[in-house]
C-alpha cells in the first residue's frame, strides 16, 4: 500500500502565476484553471515523476503533495525570499489535510479525509489538489464575510437605536468588500467549473463530482452569493437612509437660512429713530 498526503493553505491574495513564474525563470504562460507545479526544494517546474510537489493557484492557495512540515516550511521561507511582494501571512489559518491510499486489495473509498484507489492516476492528483484548494479558498471568503456581516449587525443595533453613524467613505468600503467577495468567489475560484481531465476521463468525473459533493462546494458558494446579496440589500437600505438623513438636514439648513433672511428683512421695514 503506498499513502500519498495533501497539505492545503490559503494567502492573503491571489497568485500571478505568470508573473510568480518569470521571477523563477519560467517562462510558460498559465491559464486561470492550470496550476504552476513546483518541486518545493529547487523550486523548478515539477513533474509527474517527482514525489513532492507544490500545487500554486491562482485563486491564492497552494497545495503540498506529499511534503513533510519541515518541507513545507522551507518552501514558504523561500518563496518569500525569491519573489517580491507574495503576500504569505505569517500564520496560515486557512488550511485543509487530505491523503490517498493505493491498494488494490482494497474497495474504493472516497470520504472528507480520505480516498482510497486500486491504482495511482496522476489525474487524480490534480483532482484532490484541486478540490481541496477550491475548498480552502471558500473557507478564507466565508470567514471574511462573516466579519462583514458582524460589522452589519452593529449598524442595525444602531439603527435601532435612532442612529446611523456611517460616514459615505466607510459605507463605499463596506459595499467594495461585499463585491469583492462575490468577484473572487465567482471569477477566481471558478467553483461550478470543472477540470479539462474530467471531461474526457470518466473516473476523474466521478472523482471530481464525488469529491465536491463532499466538500460541498457548489452548496457553500450559493451561501457566499446569497449572503453577499443580502449584504448589498443592507448597503442599499443604509445608503437610503443616509441620502434620506443629509436631505433632511439640507432642508433644515434652507428653513432656517429663509427665516434669517425673512427676520433681516423685516428688521430693514422697521423704521428707524
Amino acid at each position: 500500500m503506498e499513502t500519498y498526503s495533501f497539505n492545503a493553505f490559503a494567502f492573503a491574495g491571489e497568485l500571478d502565476l505568470n508573473r510568480l513564474a518569470m521571477e523563477l525563470g519560467i517562462t510558460r504562460k498559465y491559464r486561470w484553471e492550470e496550476p504552476l507545479r513546483l518541486n518545493p526544494l529547487t523550486f523548478a517546474l515539477a513533474g509527474d515523476i517527482d514525489n513532492e510537489r507544490v500545487y500554486l493557484y491562482y485563486f491564492g492557495c497552494t497545495v503540498f503533495f506529499n511534503c513533510s512540515a519541515d518541507i513545507i516550511a522551507r518552501f514558504l521561507d523561500g518563496i518569500r525570499y525569491r519573489v517580491e511582494g507574495l503576500k504569505i501571512p505569517p500564520q496560515l489559518v486557512y488550511r485543509e489535510e487530505y491523503q490517498l491510499e493505493i491498494d488494490p486489495e482494497r474497495e474504493r473509498a472516497i470520504t472528507n479525509d480520505y480516498a482510497v484507489m486500486e491504482s495511482y492516476n496522476q489525474a487524480f492528483i490534480d483532482i484532490i489538489c484541486f478540490v481541496i484548494a477550491k475548498s480552502v479558498a471558500l473557507e478564507r471568503i466565508e470567514e471574511r464575510i462573516d466579519a462583514v456581516f458582524d460589522e452589519v449587525e452593529v449598524l442595525i443595533a444602531n439603527l435601532a437605536r435612532g442612529k446611523l453613524d456611517l460616514p459615505d467613505r466607510d459605507m463605499a468600503k463596506l459595499a467594495s468588500s461585499i463585491l469583492s467577495f462575490k468577484f473572487t468567489s465567482i471569477a477566481h475560484i471558478m467553483v461550478l467549473d470543472k477540470p479539462e481531465i474530467t471531461w474526457v476521463d470518466p473516473e476523474a468525473d466521478r472523482l471530481y463530482l464525488t469529491m465536491a459533493r463532499l466538500f460541498e462546494l457548489n452548496p457553500r458558494y450559493q451561501e457566499i452569493k446569497h449572503k453577499s446579496e443580502t449584504l448589498l440589500n443592507m448597503t442599499d437600505v443604509f445608503s437610503s437612509l443616509s441620502h434620506a438623513r443629509r436631505s433632511a438636514r439640507l432642508e433644515w439648513i434652507i428653513i432656517i437660512l429663509i427665516a434669517i433672511e425673512i427676520i433681516i428683512y423685516i428688521f430693514e421695514l422697521i423704521p428707524r429713530r
